[in-house]
């Protein structure tokens, strides 16, 4: 038995990997006190300090939701459908949104005065409408724990395949507070769930829960802490919550490089994940691409900046005299639409194809404020994978390509491997463009359809890509009737069967 860490000395040395080794920068060892924790992550040997204080708060929101797993399995179906109207409700009613309401709006304060985004961070009467709706969706879901799957006859006996719940569904996600109505989802087959929002939503958050998720599943009679807010700022909060092995599953969104560090800890947990880090969609127009489709397409995917907002754009070198203008213009009218201008990164060979004057500064919306930068500006091949997190200005890359194979090739070489539409009429072209294109995600128009309830009636916990790998046995949405475990039972009806 090993005596915990009481301190982490400066330069102590870290073994990870199996075969590599790091030190204790002086920073993490002044910080480190008894009963903090210290998580490597093995794939790149970060070190993460989790504070005493944040683990107790991370263990007890999954201790929680874990022991509400347990009372879950004798709850009605009904019960669920209950909760997800009486949370609906209670978004709805404008005496209970007041509170919320009031606790956004502080909070979208306090980030602008931070020059933080708050393109995800409002919640609008839009975004209210959607949770409201998505909510309603479950509620009129049908249930799917208990489904019998798969029936094998025998002499005798017979064994069923049962649909069951999961266990604790871990979620952390960035600071959009609809994703509350997409979390609670997993209750539908039977599961709890437990979550970390990013700071800067953390008091709408906690206003949420108090006036309208707690008391909706006080007034169904669901067990309390089905669904539990790791009630932490910390990053380290989420970090901690997929430490722990009585997750089932650990469900992440935001930023590429925190998601995939999120990942690794969970997996060094034992609990599979489903990430979905790095976003930014692909319009690919190909050789016979109807202009205004592609302008069309073009304009559409850059209303606002979320993951599956247009990000890089593929023109065949042939075409390029009569499809760059009209990218242009599409770009020039998605700014206009937002009162500002837009951003534009080409591929150094395709510079001769852009206007001298889209080189010169111009005003630029970020979310720290306006800011004077080029309207354009030159990227290597190699950077066609950067996502522009962009506030108010529409930001881009165009690369001008040789093929469509040749755009197929550079998508999975460096895209994020996530959305990807080809412009063209050819049927051929476009069966061609799905069987080599490796994106969970393909279309033939603009990239804002990939979201679960716009396009498949599911508020979705997340969009997982293939950066990593195709996923095991279900798509790219994940959505809460879908995160479930299946059960064998055997009935046997002859006392005398025997091996």
């Amino acid at each position: 038995m090993t005596d915990p860490l009481e301190s982490l000395p400066t330069g102590m040395a870290i073994v990870y990997g199996g075969n590599k080794l790091t030190h204790v920068p002086d920073e993490l060892a002044a910080a480190f006190r008894a009963g903090d924790r210290l998580i490597v992550v093995q794939t790149t040997g970060e070190m993460v300090h989790i504070p005493g204080d944040v683990w107790d708060i991370a263990d007890r929101a999954v201790g929680n939701a874990h022991r509400a797993f347990s009372a879950m399995a004798t709850a009605s179906d009904q019960a669920i459908s209950t909760f997800f109207g009486e949370f609906a409700d209670r978004l709805a009613d404008e005496a209970t949104f007041a509170p919320i309401a009031a606790a956004n709006a502080a909070d979208v304060d306090t980030a602008r005065g931070r020059g933080r985004s708050i393109t995800r961070l409002v919640l609008s009467d839009k975004m209210r409408a959607d949770m409201v709706s998505g909510l309603h969706t479950w509620r009129d879901t049908p249930a799917t724990r208990g489904q019998v799957i798969e029936t094998v006859d025998h002499d005798g006996w017979r064994v069923d395949q049962i649909t069951a719940g999961l266990g604790v569904v871990g979620f952390v996600f960035e600071g959009r507070p609809n994703v509350f109505a997409d979390a609670t989802g997993v209750l539908r087959s039977g599961n709890t769930v437990v979550f970390r929002i990013g700071s800067d939503a953390l008091g709408t958050a906690r206003a949420i829960v108090e006036h309208a998720l707690d008391p909706a599943l006080a007034a169904a009679g669901l067990p309390a802490g089905a669904a539990s807010l790791v009630d932490s700022a910390s990053r380290a909060a989420g970090h901690a919550m997929f430490c722990d092995p009585r997750l089932a599953l650990a469900v992440a969104r935001g930023s590429g490089p925190a998601v995939a560090q999120l990942g690794s800890v969970a997996r060094q947990a034992g609990t599979p994940v489903s990430l979905h880090g790095t976003g930014g969609a692909w319009i690919i127009a190909g050789p016979d691409a109807d202009a205004e489709v592609f302008a069309s397409a073009v304009y559409h995917s850059l209303d606002r900046k979320v993951c599956n907002t247009l990000n890089t754009c593929c023109i065949p070198r042939n075409d390029a005299d009569r499809l760059v203008p009209v990218f242009l213009d599409a770009l020039e009218r998605a700014g206009r639409r937002r009162d500002t201008t837009a951003r534009l990164h080409v591929v150094d060979e395709g510079r001769r194809w852009i206007p001298e004057h889209w080189f010169a500064p111009t005003t630029i919306h970020r979310a720290e404020g306006p800011v004077s930068e080029a309207k354009t500006t030159t990227v290597g091949w190699d950077e066609l994978g950067v996502e522009w997190e962009w506030e108010q200005s529409p930001e881009v890359t165009l690369a001008v390509v040789e093929s469509l194979d040749h755009a197929v090739e550079l998508f999975n070489g460096h895209s994020p491997q996530f959305v990807a539409s080809l412009i063209s009429p050819d049927d051929a072209a476009q069966q061609h463009f799905y069987e080599a294109i490796n994106a969970p995600f393909v279309g033939n128009g603009f990239t804002r359809w990939v979201d679960g309830q716009y396009a498949l009636d599911r508020p979705e916990l997340g969009l997982s890509n293939w950066q990593t790998g195709r996923l095991f046995g279900r798509g790219g949405v994940l959505s809460g009737d879908s995160v479930y475990t299946v059960r064998t039972r055997v009935t046997q009806t002859d006392p005398d069967v025997g091996r």
